[in-house]
């Protein structure tokens, strides 16, 4: 196999970026739709979801092995690590955001907005001031495939930020027709989402904006389109040290610079919903693909979010 099978250079930007010898490695098999991949660095292992299932999953870097790591999971979806090296969930059909406790207990961090449930929490980032920030589309709701079907209570979807302090939850932003993934940057003066709104109509958007993060990094504004999906759509991503955006999409894991050029992309034989740098140093790519676990070692590192 050549580079050319699991590279694509778009921009001569990007030729740098990999290691042609480096290979898309198949880790595990076996999900109906994997997603959300979080890495703990201190137990050098992977957690990710398989929502159809109901199960979260744990590959182990030391020895390449795979476990249930949680069953039933609430239809998890999207999972992140926090700054104190927690486990934040997000759950289909527990309708909520959830954090694993030192002890292995299983806290709510966000389940009502305004009175009313949840839709189906899809993605979660923990900015440094411990702020949580999360999206709501209904995909766990719409069927009984991802979560239990049910009508939306709030009747639209919205990101929104859990306050450290308070615990109030507050929604940031309300004009996207289905928010999906979302990350900051490296500096978290800007903050990048995905909205997958073609799912539920051809007129719908399928990409990715970027909102400026005010002064006291509660209030967004702007909402640019950073970035149209050039194949299917956009889900779950990554950013690295550099600050280049590595997102999921049909044929692979995206990569863009920036400044929004799509420079190029690592080909995964399956559709990718999600991604995560892991490895000691943050430079393997692990990616969640439909019913598989890959990773593939980059000469990037991931950016430092804990």
């Amino acid at each position: 196999m050549a580079a050319a099978d699991y590279y694509e250079i778009l921009d001569p930007r990007f030729a740098r970026l990999f290691n042609g010898n480096a290979q898309v490695e198949k880790l595990f098999t076996g999900c109906r739709w994997a997603e959300g991949p979080a890495w703990f660095a201190a137990g050098r292992y992977v957690v990710w979801s398989d929502i159809p299932n109901n199960r979260m999953l744990r590959y182990d870097e030391t020895d390449g092995s795979v476990s249930v790591f949680r069953q039933p999971s609430g239809n998890s979806n999207g999972n992140t690590v926090d700054r104190q090296g927690r486990l934040v969930t997000c759950e289909h059909s527990g309708r909520r955001v959830s954090r694993t406790e030192y002890d292995g207990s299983v806290t709510t961090i966000a389940a009502k907005w305004k009175g009313k449930r949840l839709n189906s929490p899809n993605d979660v980032v923990v900015k440094s001031d411990g702020s949580i920030w999360f999206t709501d589309p209904t995909y766990g709701i719409d069927t009984d495939y991802e979560g239990d079907k049910a009508e939306s209570e709030i009747g639209a979807c919205y990101v929104y930020r859990v306050d450290p302090d308070s615990g109030e939850v507050e929604a940031v932003i309300t004009d996207m027709v289905r928010p999906n993934g979302l990350a900051f940057s490296v500096d978290e003066s800007l903050l990048y989402v995905v909205d997958t709104g073609r799912t539920h109509g051809a007129e719908n958007p399928a990409h990715m904006r970027v909102f400026n993060i005010g002064k006291h990094g509660k209030k967004v504004s702007g909402g640019k389109v950073f970035a149209d999906c050039t194949a299917g759509l956009f889900d779950g991503f990554r950013l690295d040290a550099d600050g280049r955006i590595w997102t999921s999409a049909a044929d692979g894991i995206h990569c863009y610079d920036p400044d929004g050029t799509l420079i190029g992309k690592v080909k995964v034989p399956e559709v990718t919903a999600n991604c995560v740098f892991g490895g000691a140093k943050l430079n393997c790519l692990y990616i969640a693909g439909t019913t598989s676990l890959y990773s593939v070692r980059l000469m990037v590192n991931g950016a430092k979010t804990f």
